[in-house]
Order: C-alpha cells, then sequence, then structure tokens
C-alpha cells in the first residue's frame, strides 16, 4: 500500500514550492509514495502561474494515515481562511509525521505556535515576529538558512524549493541518504557542471 503525502494548496499557491518534491517522490520513491492534494475545499485551485489543480480532498475529508503533510507557500496564507489548516497542521505535528512548510506556509505554522520549540527558518525573522505575534516564542531557534530539517518539521524560504525538496526527501528517509544527494546535486548544480548519475534512468523506475 502506497504511503500519501498530503500536498495542502490555497488559491495562488506557488506552482515550483512543489514541483522538485512531488516529482522526486516519484522518481526516487521506488512506488512507495503517492501525492494527494488538499484544500479547503475540493473546487478548483488556481496557481500563482496559471495552473489550474482539482484537489483530492477538502480539509474535512483529509484521511486519517499519511505519511506527511507539506504546506505550499503562494499568496494565500495570510488569509483568514488559512487558519482552517491548522488543525491539520497540527495534528501531523501531534502523531510526529513529517511536516513540511515553504515560504509563507513557514511563517504561517509560526502563527499557530508550531516553530517554538525547533530549529526553522522562514522568508525573514521579522516578518515572521510581527506576523505571529504572541504565538511565535521560538526566535532563538530561528536559522538563516534556505531549508532546516529538526524533529521531523522541515522549512524553507521562497527561492529554496530544491532545498526543501531534499530536506523532506531525507526526513522521509524516501530513498538512500547517498542517492538523494546525488539527486540533489544534479539538479542543484545544473547538467553541465554535473556528472550525469549512471543510474539516474533507475530514479523512474
Amino acid at each position: 500500500m502506497k504511503k500519501t503525502i498530503l500536498f495542502v494548496i490555497l488559491e495562488q499557491y506557488a506552482d515550483w514550492e512543489s514541483a522538485y518534491l512531488a516529482s522526486a517522490l516519484y522518481m526516487l520513491g521506488q512506488g512507495k509514495y503517492e501525492a494527494k492534494t488538499v484544500s479547503l475545499t475540493t473546487d478548483r485551485v488556481a496557481s500563482i502561474g496559471g495552473f489550474h489543480v482539482v484537489p483530492d480532498y477538502d480539509i474535512y475529508s483529509v484521511p486519517e494515515d499519511y505519511e506527511a503533510v507539506i504546506l505550499v507557500g503562494g499568496m494565500s496564507w495570510r488569509n483568514a481562511e488559512a487558519g482552517k489548516i491548522a488543525p491539520l497542521a497540527k495534528q501531523c505535528f501531534e502523531k510526529g509525521k513529517v511536516l513540511g512548510a515553504i515560504c509563507d506556509a513557514s511563517a504561517f505554522l509560526g502563527t499557530i505556535g508550531l516553530l517554538n520549540h525547533v530549529e526553522h527558518t522562514s522568508n525573514d525573522l521579522n516578518d515572521l515576529k510581527q506576523w505571529a505575534g504572541e504565538a511565535y516564542t521560538g526566535d532563538a531557534n530561528y536559522i538563516a538558512k534556505q531549508a532546516v530539517s529538526h524533529k521531523n518539521v522541515v522549512t524553507a524560504n521562497g527561492t529554496a524549493a530544491l532545498e526543501f525538496a531534499k530536506e523532506v526527501l531525507l526526513a522521509l528517509e524516501a530513498a538512500p541518504e547517498e542517492k538523494i544527494v546525488e539527486w540533489f546535486q544534479f539538479h542543484k548544480l545544473g547538467y553541465y557542471a554535473s556528472a550525469v548519475p549512471k543510474d539516474a534512468n533507475s530514479w523512474n523506475d
């Protein structure tokens, strides 16, 4: 039975922030994972780039059994409606499952108190503190890095889709670490600067 990875997408979600991760789960996961989308409703959701997705689940029909919840950044996390995602994020955190959030979605975790006791990053510490207010007391655990993984919580800024994917893959143990790092280096350094992996075709096996 495949392990479910839930990607939470809101209106005007950032297309690129889930692309590396979703495709890598397919390429490196060797059939172990399935990506499912979640939103506030099952109505069509449009990305910043104009792609349209019909979510698999709304927030009321999310399955109990999942391996990770990934909050994809975008333009709507500061809207009041986004608060309806909080119970799912908190449930994932309390279960000890992998909880990933990138860009504004990472700061959203701060607004619901989930970053206070884990190392984390986001787009900007001052913005995070201002937005989250009293709910956020974790500034001593803030690290100015592209992506940070700690205690099954993975956070990243909006320019770190590839680093975010790598850290989530490692947290999930989706493939041997060497293979994940090789995949990351190949995409980070580029086709001509990085040697083509000998077993690159196995990413699609």
